[in-house]
């Protein structure tokens, strides 16, 4: 505990940066080798206050997570569970429908190798999400509504618009995070039933 208390500088910041949000590679070279250095001390004083590093070395992101009741330490009437510090995100019908067709053009881009990096203009991710919802008269709010949505997936971390280029985003690996494997057995059905969903709108 005590050697928790004295961790060294560049860990401490590490430990902000994570409560913060996700800790990229790329955006963060220093702090993400200070991360490495350090793995063990951060995932102790996580595991302490209830949370659980996750770290994918191969894609380069960090990210916190509430511990799962079981993988905490034993819960009885003397150790209650600890108030949960990571909130839970209902996502909507659109912004769950955006991500999963982000993660879909990270799966076709592995497939087909070479470039690791996933660009999408605005006008594509319009396209790419139009299919799956209501027809409307009104273009204009169809738009203005999806752009909406891209907001909100940027602000989860999913999305990042390109410096200098408002209308071109990359989308962050980190999405695999979320889409996980449980997601990716029935991806097609999924889009299935985001299909019908909108056609009973419409």
């Amino acid at each position: 505990m005590n050697a928790l208390l004295n961790l060294p500088r560049p860990a401490s910041l590490v430990l902000i940066q994570l409560f913060k949000g996700v800790l990229y590679q790329d955006q963060s070279p220093e702090q993400w080798r200070d991360l490495l250095t350090y793995q063990a001390a951060v995932r102790d004083y996580f595991s302490l206050i209830g949370l659980q590093l996750l770290i994918d070395e191969i894609e380069g992101y960090a990210f916190l997570r509430q511990q799962q009741e079981g993988a905490a330490a034993e819960r009885d009437e003397e150790n209650p569970p600890l108030p949960r510090l990571v909130q839970r995100r209902q996502l909507s019908y659109p912004v769950s429908l955006l991500c999963v067709l982000l993660r879909k053009q990270l799966i076709e881009q592995d497939v087909a190798g070479g470039e690791t990096r996933v660009i999408l203009s605005r006008t594509q991710i319009v396209d790419m999400l139009r299919v799956f919802l209501p027809e409307s008269s009104n273009e204009a709010k169809t738009v203005e509504q999806i752009d909406s949505h891209i907001r909100k997936v940027i602000d989860y971390g999913f999305l990042r618009r390109l410096k200098g280029e408002e209308e071109r985003f990359e989308v962050r690996r980190i999405i695999k995070a979320l889409v996980d494997a449980d997601w990716l057995g029935d991806l097609q059905q999924k889009l299935e039933d985001y299909r019908t969903h909108a056609d009973s709108l419409a």
